[in-house]
């Protein structure tokens, strides 16, 4: 018995040990003056989890610059992104419940978020469904806004005074945010979030997981699977690879450059159709900072 345990406990830490750390990508190639780098990050992981990324630090003091999705330190887009969250004025929220359904809304808005329909009845359907799955990361996944790991390159690069870029434009950013669901949809994907909160919760906890083992890949096909009811579907999913190919040839000068630090959400990266694979399609030389690196990997479960 005890040899048991023993084999046991030797097979676990293995595990541990042996998870891999492909978080951190080097693109080269394809004319490029200088190596870029690409990191994926996930917004429920705290800054914490960079510490057990082998050279995250290293990488990024080699570059000049940090790419985003968009860059969220300009006020004048963050006023433009609050404007956009609004309905325009002949649109009406209840139009599109019925009383029950209205009323039910306003009550779990309520109870989760302090707020009901009487000061949110405004804002868009996405910009709600937003607040609620937040609200519910933050109450289940113990998500902390001002520890997310996913901001974290952005606010230092502000702090040393070197450049944030971002990949979409404010106007497509908003699209992203708030418009590329038609509207009917939107109403429709609000009630049912709000009616199996569990759905969302669990869907976000295995992609934290399959994260914090760099299984990109199968973070993809998580959310492309057919058994993928949650607000990030499968349609979202192809709205971002197609905006993958859009990236790339965004990219194209940045690269040429050389000295990119980019960070990203790891859904967009990993897969067939996922960002890596699309720059390698493209003539570049992408591949694993910390291949061959073994490291130990220490989180909570919920």
């Amino acid at each position: 018995m005890r040899k048991i345990r023993y084999i046991l406990t030797f097979v676990l830490c293995t595990w541990s040990l042996c998870t891999s750390a492909e978080l951190l990508y080097e693109i080269s190639g394809n004319s490029s003056k200088a190596k870029s780098y690409i990191l994926a990050t996930n917004r429920l992981v705290d800054m914490t989890f960079l510490d057990t990324i082998p050279n995250v630090f290293a990488t990024f003091s080699k570059c000049n610059k940090v790419l985003t999705e968009f860059a969220m330190q300009d006020y004048e887009a963050l006023a433009a992104l609050r404007q956009a969250a609004s309905l325009p004025d002949s649109v009406k929220l209840s139009n599109f419940y019925t009383e029950q359904e209205y009323e039910f809304i306003d009550n779990t808005l309520r109870i989760n978020l302090g707020m009901g329909l009487d000061k949110l009845c405004r804002m868009k359907p996405s910009y709600l469904t937003e607040m609620f799955r937040t609200e519910l990361m933050k109450q289940w996944l113990h998500y902390d806004e001002q520890r997310s790991m996913e901001s974290f390159f952005e606010s230092v690069a502000v702090e040393r005074n070197i450049p944030v870029l971002g990949l979409d434009n404010i106007g497509e950013t908003m699209y992203m945010l708030f418009d590329r669901e038609p509207f009917h949809w939107q109403c429709k994907e609000l009630l049912k979030v709000m009616e199996y909160p569990e759905n969302e919760v669990k869907q976000e906890r295995i992609l934290r997981e399959m994260y914090l083992m760099g299984r990109l890949s199968d973070m993809a096909y998580q959310v492309e699977g057919p058994d993928n009811t949650t607000s990030i579907s499968f349609s979202d999913y192809q709205v971002y690879c197609q905006r993958n190919q859009q990236w790339v040839k965004r990219l194209k000068p940045y690269l040429s450059e050389g000295a990119c630090f980019i960070t990203l959400n790891a859904i967009y990266l990993g897969g067939d159709k996922g960002l890596l694979q699309q720059l390698r399609q493209a003539g570049y030389r992408v591949r694993p900072v910390n291949r061959g690196l073994k490291i130990s990997i220490k989180h909570k479960h919920d």
